[in-house]
């Protein structure tokens, strides 16, 4: 996939619990790894990007087995029983009608493209960047940046972890939580996102109102006459 010339606005979506609602069979899996996990636990290590904690073994406890790999167990029960968000599949028609729209995502891309092809959702998407790309969204926001020629502020990312947030912040870009994915709202909200969505219809709204803001209607004026030029 190539990125298009276009210099905004892009909308970035994360995928696992945003798009694909995957976190019973997520959360199962790692039950398998770590016996003890409380839902709570789980729910908490999204706070900061997940690949920080995959590394952490002392967590583990001595009932923890050893020799369970994640991806192994995970990618065929993904595969099996994952399937899109009830009603983020016409939220994401209608914003790709209307903008680029982009996965940003610590599954491997191989993956989100297999189950995006599945739902018949790909086509309204122009890229994505999984974790084979880099463990950091940080970084793969920036890489989207430079690659698509946008500013910051002609970003939004969609996202339903607190971690998300604070790394699309790091690359100067806002976001607009959602209430339905791994993490509560109140939890997203120590992140000051633009925005919750309690339902994905709610998210047509909350972009367009990003984008109503005067500092973007300015940049698109701009643009346009740059264009006339």
């Amino acid at each position: 996939m190539h990125p298009p010339n276009v210099r905004f606005p892009v909308i970035i979506f994360d995928f696992d619990g945003v798009i694909a609602d995957s976190f019973s069979v997520a959360f199962d899996v790692q039950r398998m790894i770590c016996p003890h996990l409380t839902e709570r636990e789980y729910r908490a290590r999204f706070d900061r990007n997940i690949n920080d904690w995959r590394g952490e073994r002392r967590k583990h406890s001595r009932t923890c087995p050893g020799n369970i790999d994640f991806h192994t167990e995970y990618i065929p029960r993904f595969q099996r029983s994952v399937r899109l968000v009830p009603g983020i599949a016409q939220v994401i028609k209608t914003l790709g009608a209307r903008y680029p729209l982009v996965i940003i995502s610590s599954t491997p891309s191989d993956l989100i493209l297999k189950f995006a092809v599945r739902e018949r959702i790909m086509k309204y998407f122009r890229e994505i960047m999984g974790n084979d790309v880099s463990t950091r969204k940080v970084d793969k926001i920036r890489l989207l940046l430079s690659q698509y020629k946008v500013v910051p502020e002609n970003c939004i990312l969609v996202t339903d972890t607190l971690g998300d947030i604070r790394e699309a912040e790091r690359a100067g870009v806002r976001s607009i939580g959602v209430s339905w994915g791994f993490q509560s709202p109140d939890t997203l909200a120590q992140g000051r996102p633009f925005r919750i969505a309690r339902k994905p219809q709610d998210l047509v709204s909350a972009i367009e109102d990003y984008f109503s803001r005067e500092p973007f209607r300015t940049n698109a004026r701009q643009a346009g006459s740059l264009r006339k030029l």
